[in-house]
């Protein structure tokens, strides 16, 4: 079995990392031919996140059968975060069953390998009536002004148009979004749409994603499922799932 991986540089590591662990402390990944992929899901099965970072990506890449090699987040995490930015990462396994990190040009780290849990989590399949397009800035601002009053972000589309809202025990707040070519490239909905999403696994995700990501694209429908897509330069796919809140 041969496998190897190298980065140009260590921010899209650190983003892929940073954006598992808001939801998972193991995370098991599959190489193949083709490149890296995880999917997971958090414990309450209310967020799920879909990333493949394919061969094209990477400095070095080669793999000749498919692995999969479980990790614990918070230890693959803190290593990675003592890479400078242009520090390239290298990481293999070797006969001993261990993750071979080596960062820049002279730091050798090895982690111990756990058992993989991953089990088959297919993606929501869902017709999505709404889109929008805004940058990454743009959408973490928001966030943060509904986060000032409410939990919840809620979204909605109509004729074209779009507002994000949300309300709590001291007040509410309403933005209403217009597409503009600095901040928000589209907004389009085949019909009328709403949902209500929790920021307490939003805001991290598009935290620990958004500074590398240029673009962010949100899909939804009534009651249904959010996707968020992240467009990241060197990385093929991160999506990102987050189940609606149910009115009680």
């Amino acid at each position: 079995m041969t496998f190897g991986a190298k980065t140009n540089g260590s921010d899209d590591l650190k983003a892929i990392l940073s954006a598992i662990s808001t939801l998972v402390e193991e995370a098991t990944f599959v190489a193949t031919a083709e490149g890296i992929t995880f999917r997971g899901m958090d414990p309450s099965h209310v967020a799920l996140i879909d990333i493949s970072w394919p061969n094209s990506a990477f400095e070095k890449y080669e793999c000749d059968s498919d692995i999969k090699f479980g990790v614990r987040i918070d230890e693959f995490s803190k290593l990675i975060k003592r890479a400078d930015k242009k520090d390239s990462i290298e990481i293999s396994i070797s006969e001993q069953n261990m993750l071979l990190v080596t960062v820049g040009k002279n730091k050798k780290y090895k982690i111990r390998l756990i058992e993989s849990s991953a089990t088959d989590t297919p993606l929501p399949k869902i017709p999505y009536n709404s889109k929008i397009i805004l940058t990454s800035s743009q959408f973490d601002k928001i966030l943060g002004d509904v986060q000032v009053v409410s939990d919840y972000l809620t979204i909605n589309t109509f004729d074209s148009k779009a507002n994000f809202s949300g309300k709590g025990d001291s007040g509410e707040v309403t933005i209403d979004l217009e597409k503009e070519p600095e901040n928000v490239e589209e907004i389009s909905s085949k019909e009328d749409s709403s949902g209500t999403y929790s920021l307490e696994y939003l805001n991290p995700v598009v935290k620990a994603v958004g500074t590398n990501a240029g673009l962010i694209t949100c899909e939804f429908s009534s009651a249904k499922p959010l996707r968020i897509e992240f467009k990241v330069a060197n990385i093929g796919r991160i999506h990102f799932y987050l189940a609606p809140r149910v009115e009680s």
